[in-house]
C-alpha cells in the first residue's frame, strides 16, 4: 500500500466505505461504474452499459492494482485515499497471464507460484496460486493447455458456483453488504 494511503487513513479514519463504484472483468480490466450503470444491473450482468466505462488512465490503473487487497470477508477493495472502494468481480479477484515458461502474473503485475489446476463446467481455466485464486486470461489459455499435454500440471474438475467459497472470496461485496444489513438486492 502507499505511504501516501497510509497517511489518508491515519488522518481521516472514518470515511465511508464505497460500493459498486468499481469492477475488475474476466480480462483483468477495470471499470468505473456511475449510477445510471449501475441501474442498469450488476457488474456481471449480461446487459449494455451495466459494467460501466473500461478505465484507460495508466496512472490511475497502477494507483488501484498498488493498493488492492480483500478485506476479512474476502471482499476485494482498493484503498483510495481514506476510503475502501469496494470492486465488483466478474469472475475472480486475480486475471492470470502466463508466458511460454509457464510464469504466472496478476493483472496487478503481482508474480504467483502455481498450486493448482481447475476447469469448471463451461470450460474456463482458474490457478489455486501462492496469491490465491484467479481465472487465466483467455489469450493465455493456450500455455495451460501445453502444460496439461506435457503432464506438468493436472486439472482438476470443479464448478463455478463453489469457487468463491472454496477460495474465500466475494464476487459483489455490495450485494454481501445488503444482505449482512438484512437488504435483498434486486434481482439477486
Amino acid at each position: 500500500m502507499d505511504d501516501l494511503v497510509r497517511q489518508a487513513m491515519a488522518k481521516w479514519p472514518h470515511v465511508p466505505d464505497c460500493y459498486a463504484w468499481l469492477g475488475l472483468d474476466a480480462r483483468g480490466q477495470w471499470y468505473m461504474r456511475d449510477d445510471r450503470c449501475q441501474a442498469l444491473g450488476p457488474f456481471d450482468a449480461d446487459v449494455p452499459g451495466a459494467k460501466g466505462s473500461l478505465l484507460r488512465h495508466e496512472k490511475l490503473i497502477e494507483f488501484i492494482q498498488r493498493n488492492y487487497e480483500p478485506d476479512a470477508f474476502g471482499c476485494w477493495y482498493f484503498q483510495n485515499g481514506p476510503q475502501r472502494v469496494y470492486v465488483e468481480l466478474e469472475a475472480t479477484p486475480w486475471i492470470w497471464r502466463l508466458d511460454e515458461r509457464l510464469c504466472i502474473t496478476s493483472h496487478t503485475g503481482r508474480e504467483a507460484e502455481f498450486q493448482a489446476c481447475l476447469l469448471d463446467e463451461s470450460g474456463r481455466v482458474y490457478l489455486h496460486t501462492s496469491i490465491g485464486l484467479g481465472l487465466v486470461h483467455s489469450l493465455d489459455v493456450v500455455w495451460v493447455a501445453q502444460a496439461v499435454e506435457e503432464g506438468r500440471w493436472q486439472v482438476q474438475e470443479v464448478l463455478s458456483t463453489e469457487l468463491a467459497a472454496m477460495y474465500h472470496y466475494i464476487r459483489s461485496p455490495e450485494r454481501h453488504q445488503r444482505e449482512k444489513a438484512g437488504d435483498r438486492f434486486p434481482g439477486a
